[in-house]
C-alpha cells in the first residue's frame, strides 16, 4: 500500500514533467516564429535595396567589373543531350585539320550554348574555352557597320555623305591634293558600306599588299592608313562609285577613318563606349600582329602550313604568316577585331530587332543594315541577307568566322584559330556543318540564358 507521502511526492513529479513539456513546446513555437518574422523582415529590407543592387551592379559593369562573360565557361553548356554534337564537332575538326573552335548558340535573343573544342593553344595543353578570344577577320565589317548606323542615328552622318572632296568628311588637303580620278570625289558613306566605293584591286589588296607598295614607292617603312589612303587615291577607280560592286577591305578601312573624324574619337573607342558595352558585348579588343600582342584571352593561331613569309613591313625577316605576315591593326574596321563567339553573337542580338536583348540602333536601321538588293545581291555589313537569312563570314589565314541568323531567331556563330588550305572557300564547309548540327540538335537545345 503506498503512502500518502509517496503518492505526493508522485504527483508533483508527473506535473513537474508536464510543465516542462509544455515549456519546451511554447520555447520551439517561439523560436518557430521568430525564425520566420526575421526572415519575412529581411526579405522586404532585400527587395527595397533590389533596385539600389541593380544600380550598383550597373555601375560596376560600366567600370569593368564582373560581367557574364567573366563566368562563362565550357561547364556552363555540359549537356548529356548534345553529347552526339560534340562528337560531330571533333570529327569535322579532325578532317579540316582545324585546332580549336568556339561555338555560341543564341535563340530568340538568349544565349543557350557556348562551348570550346580542341585547343586554345597546343604548345602548352591550353584548351579551348567558351570565353576564348580570336580574330573575327572580316566579321569585323558588321561591327563597324552597326557603328555607321549608330552614328547616322546621332546626326554625325549620313549615308549619303560624301567621303573625299572639299565637301567631304575626310577634306584633308593631304588627302584631296592626292586624288587622280575626280570620280573618287562621288564616293558616299553607303558606297564603302556596299563594297560600291569603285577601288579594284588591280594592284593588289592595299591593306594585304604592303610590302610591295613599300617596293613600288621606295619607303623604309610601312605606310600608316593616312599615307596608305593617298598612296590609293592616287590610282584610278576601277568603276564609277555607285555602278558595279567589288569587295573592298579598304572601302571599310576608309570608314573606320570616317568615323575617327567625325567623332574625334579613335575608331576603337567609340566602338567600345558608343556600340559595344551599351550592347553587353565586353570582350571586345583591337587585334595584335604578334603573338606577344595578344589579349589575355587571346588564342594561339596556326597557320594551313609551316612556311614563313617575309614581315608585312618589309624589315627582310621570315615570320609565321598568323604573326607579321599582315598588320592586324591597320585593318581596323575591316578586320581588326578579336572577340568570343558569345560576344559576338551578342552584338548581333542588339541589332536584330528582337526584343530579348535592349538594340543598339533602331529598327529603321536594322532594316538598313539588312536590305537585300535583288539585283547585286549587296546589304551592308553583312555578307548576304537572301531568304530571311542573314550571313557574316570572315578568313585570315589564322581564323575563319561564321555567323548565321536564321529566320526561325536562332543564331549560331562559329569562330576558329586555324587557317585552312581552303582559303575563304572553307566557310562553305562551316555553313555545312551549322545545317547539320541545328537539323539534329537544334530542337534539343536546352531552354535557357546564359547571359
Amino acid at each position: 500500500m503506498q503512502s500518502k507521502s509517496a503518492y505526493k511526492c508522485g504527483s508533483n513529479l508527473v506535473m513537474k514533467r508536464s510543465d516542462i513539456r509544455k515549456s519546451t513546446l511554447y520555447i520551439i513555437a517561439f523560436s518557430v516564429l521568430f525564425f520566420i518574422v526575421i526572415h519575412i523582415l529581411a526579405f522586404f529590407r532585400e527587395e527595397k535595396k533590389e533596385p539600389e543592387k541593380q544600380r550598383v551592379a550597373a555601375a560596376s559593369t560600366r567600370k569593368g567589373g564582373p560581367v557574364w562573360s567573366d563566368t562563362l565557361s565550357n561547364r556552363s553548356s555540359e549537356y548529356s543531350p548534345l553529347a552526339g554534337m560534340d562528337r560531330e564537332i571533333q570529327r569535322f575538326m579532325q578532317k579540316w585539320e582545324v585546332k580549336g573552335m568556339s561555338l555560341a548558340v543564341v535563340r530568340n535573343d538568349s544565349l543557350i550554348y557556348a562551348k570550346g573544342y580542341g585547343y586554345a593553344d597546343m604548345e602548352s595543353g591550353e584548351k579551348m574555352d567558351a570565353s576564348s578570344v580570336m580574330r573575327i577577320a572580316s566579321a569585323s565589317k558588321l561591327v563597324t557597320a552597326i557603328g555607321v548606323m549608330k552614328l547616322v542615328e546621332q546626326g554625325k552622318l549620313r549615308l549619303d555623305s560624301k567621303v573625299f572632296g572639299p565637301e567631304g568628311i575626310l577634306n584633308d588637303t593631304s588627302f584631296t591634293n592626292s586624288i587622280a580620278d575626280r570620280r573618287i570625289f562621288d564616293i558616299t558613306v553607303d558606297h564603302l558600306l556596299q563594297h560600291k566605293g569603285g577601288f579594284g584591286r588591280g594592284a593588289g589588296d592595299p591593306m594585304f599588299n604592303t610590302r610591295e607598295i613599300i617596293a613600288a614607292k621606295g619607303l623604309s617603312h610601312a605606310p600608316d592608313n593616312n599615307e596608305l589612303t593617298r598612296i590609293v587615291l592616287g590610282r584610278r577607280l576601277a568603276f564609277q562609285p555607285g555602278n558595279g560592286r567589288r569587295y573592298s577591305n579598304f572601302g571599310y578601312m576608309l570608314l573606320s577613318l570616317v568615323m575617327e573624324k567625325v567623332t574625334g574619337k579613335s575608331y576603337w573607342d567609340y566602338m567600345k563606349e558608343e556600340v559595344l558595352q551599351p550592347a553587353g558585348a565586353f570582350q571586345f579588343h583591337p587585334g595584335g600582329t604578334y603573338y606577344a600582342d595578344r589579349n589575355v584571352r587571346e588564342v594561339k593561331y596556326y597557320a594551313p602550313d609551316d612556311e614563313l613569309v617575309e614581315e608585312y613591313n618589309g624589315s627582310g625577316r621570315m615570320v609565321s604568316r598568323v604573326y607579321g605576315g599582315s598588320n592586324i591593326p591597320a585593318l581596323m574596321g575591316a578586320g581588326g577585331w578579336v572577340t568570343s563567339a558569345s560576344d559576338l553573337a551578342r552584338l548581333v542580338a542588339a541589332a536584330d530587332g528582337l526584343p530579348g536583348v535592349n538594340d543598339v540602333v533602331s529598327a529603321s536601321s536594322v532594316a538598313l543594315l539588312t536590305e537585300n538588293n535583288e539585283e547585286d545581291k549587296s546589304c551592308r555589313g553583312w555578307v548576304d541577307v537572301e531568304k530571311g537569312l542573314w550571313r557574316r563570314t570572315g578568313t585570315l589565314s589564322s581564323t575563319h568566322s561564321l555567323i548565321e541568323k536564321f529566320p526561325q531567331n536562332d543564331c549560331w556563330v562559329i569562330i576558329t584559330n586555324s587557317g585552312n588550305w581552303k582559303g575563304h572557300h572553307f566557310g562553305h564547309q562551316l555553313e555545312r556543318l551549322i545545317d547539320r548540327l541545328r537539323g539534329q540538335y537544334g530542337s534539343v537545345m536546352p531552354h535557357r540564358n546564359l547571359w
